[in-house]
């Protein structure tokens, strides 16, 4: 139902229209005359346009401020940067690690006095830049200051003493250089190839999965298993289980836990855990020493020492962090059969973190290639590479033969891989055979681990270089460890 049209409204409009009629025009030159056009004008028409000038200012100078303001605060963090790093220089300097070691003491203070040299040195550049003399190098005959003459002379010095023997230095990092890329490049040609061809070590011989009989064992050799450990309070139990679950016969594997731990509580724990295992009727037994001398190598040295060892063929060296897969000596073992030259099989570490947080990353990235790439290629094309430290299986004769575990470094692993290819032994690495270990989470954790990796490997080439020259073909092989530092 439609609405019923308004008259009144429609009076009261037109004559508001006709009151109002300077308002309201009718434009005539606009082809459609039903629309009327409103004009309205401003009465300051520059108002708006001086307003939005003057707030663009405005925000112009807070910008400014805030540049300002994040510009102090980065000279402040630099400043408070840089007073640091000089305070824990001083501080590292000043005091050595071992007080009665004189050597060392003797380096800080030698450290301590170039950095000094160093810091007025570069006052007096500073001087001569302010000066000018850059541009124009005054001579020692015509210097009139003392600092002049003194800028003259540290000329004269630093182009005639000083040059030659850094540029000599330069040369050689440039040749270490170019080595370095040239081994990488052949490390990445080598891996490509096995890639290609799918090379891999193959053994002559399988055992079967599963639970092996109690009355055919005889084609299993005695394996000795051993975990050196020192106040591992987190992981022992981990450690100790993984081994003792190994797919191998009972009555031919013995398991050592060898506890370096200075603290009772430690190892009260790792020996009760000890004699559960026992209880269930693995073969395993619990060693401390009471001087703990050699640190890792002393204590696997120890382990060795004992009458029961000549019964066994194998060693499998296992770290506190490592848990090895239950059929891990059921790959390993069977590579020794028919190689009677074989002294290691290495297998490769899985990282259980390694998704863990940035620098867990990084770590996975930098090993995967040590193992992916270095000890792959090293293993089938020399047959030798650096021993890992752990998650690897040794002929106990091998050990004998070269002289055994040595207390002359930190790097007891490097040492005795290097004397073991010297006297003649092979090393087979496995890639497809892993052991799980865990990364450092944290940068301390990390710092204390490079420095223990890292700090034997130039020490241990001092002891070796000799045997090395004197060995006839096998001096190139033997540097490779050296050249790559490598792991523990």
């Amino acid at each position: 139902m439609s609405r019923e049209p308004n008259y009144e409204f429609q009076e009261w409009w037109n004559k508001q229209r006709e009151k109002n009629h300077d308002f309201f025009t009718n434009d005539s030159n606009n082809a459609n005359k039903g629309f009327l056009t409103v004009e309205i004008r401003s009465l300051n028409p520059d108002l708006t346009t001086e307003k939005d000038r003057s707030r663009s200012a405005r925000q112009l100078s807070w910008i400014c401020l805030l540049r300002f303001q994040q510009l102090a605060n980065s000279l402040a963090w630099i400043t408070n940067s840089f007073l640091l790093l000089l305070r824990t220089a001083n501080r590292r300097i000043s005091a050595a690690d071992s007080p009665c070691d004189s050597s060392a003491s003797r380096l800080y203070r030698i450290i301590k006095f170039f950095l000094v040299l160093v810091v007025l040195l570069l006052c007096v550049e500073l001087v001569a830049y302010f000066k000018g003399w850059h541009f124009s190098p005054p001579s020692a005959a015509s210097a009139e200051a003392a600092v002049e003459l003194f800028y003259a002379l540290w000329l004269e010095i630093r182009a005639d003493y000083l040059a030659p023997p850094l540029q000599s230095l330069a040369n050689v990092c440039i040749v270490l250089f170019l080595i370095q890329s040239m081994d990488r490049v052949l490390l990445m040609l080598g891996c490509l190839w096995i890639k290609i061809r799918r090379i891999k070590p193959t053994a002559s011989m399988e055992y079967p999965m599963g639970r092996v009989e109690t009355g055919n064992v005889d084609d299993y050799p005695m394996v000795l298993v051993q975990i050196p450990m020192c106040n591992e309070k987190e992981v022992y139990q981990q450690s100790i289980a993984a081994v003792c679950i190994l797919d191998w016969p009972k009555e031919r594997m013995l398991v050592q836990v060898l506890d370096d731990s200075d603290e009772l509580d430690a190892q009260n724990l790792i020996q009760a855990e000890v004699q559960k295992w026992h209880q269930k009727g693995v073969h395993i037994l619990y060693r401390h020493r009471l001087i703990r001398s050699g640190y890792k190598a002393g204590n696997l040295k120890s382990a060795m020492s004992c009458d029961y060892i000549k019964n066994y063929e194998f060693v499998a060296i296992f770290d506190a962090d490592f848990q090895p897969a239950p059929d891990f000596l059921k790959k390993t073992i069977p590579h020794f059969k028919g190689n009677d030259d074989l002294a290691l099989v290495q297998a490769r570490w899985a990282f259980v973190n390694k998704d863990e947080n940035l620098l867990t990353r990084l770590q996975n990235i930098n090993l995967s290639f040590h193992f992916e790439v270095e000890q792959q290629v090293n293993g089938v094309f020399i047959n030798f590479f650096g021993f890992n430290g752990t998650a690897g299986v040794w002929r106990i004769k091998a050990l004998e033969d070269c002289g055994g575990w040595l207390e002359r470094t930190t790097v007891e692993d490097m040492d005795i891989a290097v004397r073991a290819h010297l006297c003649g032994w092979k090393f087979v690495y496995l890639n497809d055979v892993k052991c799980y270990c865990e990364l450092p989470e944290s940068y301390e954790a990390y710092k204390k681990q490079q420095y223990r990796w890292h700090s034997g490997p130039m020490q241990l080439f001092r002891l070796c270089f000799l045997d090395i020259l004197h060995s006839k073909g096998r001096s190139v092989n033997v540097c490779s460890p050296f050249n790559k530092q490598d792991l523990e």
